[in-house]
């Protein structure tokens, strides 16, 4: 029996040491776990600490968030989660604890970490709940973010930077184009919504590349800079001023009341560049012709309003610049016509659709032809356009160049083959355009097409319409004029042609060594009843005599015109009353050294016939 009992006890005192042995076991190695995680949170090389979610109390922190603060373990510990860190955007520590007990789960803030050293770090701040002998605390990580986000504001301030350089002109540092092409939609969809008119004015400035060719481009650059605080001043603060290109600016109106304000507006930008600007003591104007589009009225796109309020900019120019025009379907309708009239004119060339007639220049008092003017003519479908319908569009695409190239070729070919035939041939009388002139060298073009056709210099005449010519007298290294000078050199003829229509002078007339004037028909039409015009007449005759220049009056129609310009002295004379303009193969007619048969014009269909010189 004792024997049984020792036994049962040894047993239970097995059992018993034995399931001491395990709890000591476990307890073993929670503790040995529980270092690791110390060793863990003292190692760490970046900030970390517990916080009491109740009363944000630091319940500790490790070796690495004490250096980076400065302050003591026991301090800290002394402290709250405030005391330490504020919120990122300098709310204060409100936000942050906010964001801290709203987001229990998991925590990624960024914050302002404040040193002892008055130092402020941005850091983040990472972390999540954490169980600990029966309580919550919250276990944060920090990690100082302060160099990353220096760098990425530096990143970003350059961005923004390159960002502006490329929206913005570097001359005046107004808006560029890209910011047009980024912003105008948005302006447009944003009165689409509110309901509201928006306008775009295209401002270009009136004959810039003058003043920047006879001034200097420092000149036209300081004048541009100008112009453009003009127009930022003149607009309000939410309209947008934009410089295109060169001398074109856009103005976006925005939240637009009435037409009425959009004429207002544009009148005070005339006005506005209309007053001098004073550059080196010289003053200078620059008027700008402006057109006027409005949305939704003329467009819905950016597309549509640029190109309504450009129509509109070119019809202010044709109607004498330095002023402004609001686009009508009726421009629409005109730039749609000079378009095809541009692309017909392109197939004209390519098809030779294009032709010359010869018009006599006589001796009034022997009525011998003592020259032809060659006059372009274009045949299209049987019918005839006239030169006024083309030849300005032929000068702005650059049509003219190749125009004049064939006139040219083509009327020394046609003086080959009169001189061929046996014919007295006479000077032939070629109209150029400015543009010619300063496009090419047409000097030298004429060079080559007289020695390849065996024609003296002296056998052609250059006719220089004076408007276009003379407006350019103050430039200096003109192209023009430096082409009249070779073609003087060459032994060619000058002629100013519409003479007393433009900038009429005897300076010019000394500084370009003019041989011919003709005297434009609107003064020779009612000579014989106006007295104006007979004073005017009358006064150029004596002043050509005077300078050794002989006078040509065109356009005569009436035989008592004729008579009034034999008895005011002027010797030669152009005009269906004389002749009218025919094709090369019936000018042997003038070539024969007779005197012309001068008859009046049988209708007034034929007095139309010969007035579309070109």
């Amino acid at each position: 029996m004792i024997v049984i009992v020792l036994g049962f006890m040894a047993l239970i005192l097995v059992f018993g040491l034995g399931a001491a042995a395990g709890l000591w076991l476990r307890a073993a190695r929670v503790s040995a776990g529980a270092d690791a995680h110390r060793d863990a949170f003292v190692q760490s090389p970046t900030g970390m600490l517990l916080v009491d979610p109740d009363t944000l109390r630091i319940v500790d922190a490790n070796p690495a968030l004490v250096r980076s603060t400065g302050v003591p373990l026991e301090e800290l510990r002394a402290g709250t989660l405030g005391a330490i860190f504020g919120a990122a955007d300098g709310d204060g520590p409100d936000l942050l604890v906010a964001q801290l007990r709203d987001s229990p789960a998991r925590l990624l803030v960024e914050a302002t970490q404040r040193c002892r050293s008055g130092r402020q770090l941005l850091v983040e701040i990472s972390g999540h709940p954490l169980q600990s002998d029966g309580r919550v605390l919250f276990a944060l990580s920090t990690r100082d973010i302060t160099l990353r986000r220096r760098v990425q504001a530096q990143q970003l301030e350059r961005q923004q930077h390159l960002s502006h350089l490329a929206h913005h002109d570097q001359l005046t540092a107004l808006p560029n184009r890209l910011y047009l092409a980024a912003h105008l939609p948005k302006a447009i969809e944003e009165a689409r919504r509110e309901g509201s008119a928006l306008a775009v004015l295209f401002l270009d400035l009136d004959r810039f590349k003058h003043i920047n060719d006879s001034r200097g481009h420092d000149t036209g650059d300081r004048l541009l800079q100008e112009v453009a605080r003009r127009i930022r001043a003149a607009v309000r603060d939410e309209d947008m001023v934009v410089r295109m290109g060169g001398d074109e600016f856009i103005v976006v109106l925005r939240r637009v009341l009435t037409v009425d304000e959009v004429g207002e507006t544009a009148a005070r930008l005339a006005q506005t560049l209309n007053a001098a600007v004073v550059i080196d003591g010289r003053p200078l104007v620059a008027t700008a012709s402006i057109g006027v589009s409005l949305y939704p009225r003329d467009g819905q796109t950016m597309g549509e309003l640029l190109r309504q309020s450009d129509t509109a900019m070119y019809q202010a120019k044709d109607r004498g610049r330095n002023t402004f025009q609001q686009f009508t379907p009726a421009m629409d309708r005109k730039l749609k016509e000079r378009v095809a009239v541009e692309n017909s004119l392109r197939r004209a060339l390519a098809e030779r659709q294009l032709h010359l007639h010869y018009q006599p220049i006589v001796d009034i008092r022997t009525r011998r032809v003592v020259a032809l003017e060659a006059l372009l003519r274009w045949r299209a479908h049987s019918a005839f356009i006239r030169p006024s319908r083309f030849i300005a569009i032929a000068e702005e695409t650059g049509l003219i160049v190749p125009i004049g190239e064939f006139v040219a070729r083509q009327a020394l070919a046609d003086l080959r083959r009169w001189r061929d035939s046996g014919a007295s041939v006479v000077p032939l009388s070629l109209n150029v355009s400015a543009v010619q002139l300063q496009r090419t060298d047409f000097p030298a073009m004429l060079a080559g097409l007289l020695a390849r056709y065996d024609v003296a210099a002296s056998m052609v005449q250059i006719e220089l319409n004076e408007s276009a010519m003379f407006e350019r007298h103050d430039r200096r290294g003109d192209p023009s004029q430096h082409a009249i000078e070779r073609l003087r050199e060459l032994g060619v003829r000058i002629v100013i042609d519409d003479f007393g229509t433009g900038y009429s002078s005897l300076s010019y007339l000394k500084r370009w060594r003019v041989d011919v004037l003709k005297i434009d028909r609107g003064f020779i039409r009612d000579l014989s009843v106006d007295t104006g015009d007979r004073a005017i007449v009358e006064a150029i005759i004596a002043m050509a005599r005077h300078l050794n220049i002989e006078v040509v009056a065109e356009g005569v129609e009436r035989q008592r015109d004729l008579r009034k310009l034999r008895d005011l002295g002027c010797e030669l004379a152009q005009g269906i009353l004389l002749a009218r303009p025919v094709p090369a193969e019936q000018c042997l007619q003038f070539l024969s050294g007779a005197p012309l048969v001068i008859d009046s014009p049988e209708s007034p269909a034929d007095l139309l016939e010969g007035s579309g010189a070109a």
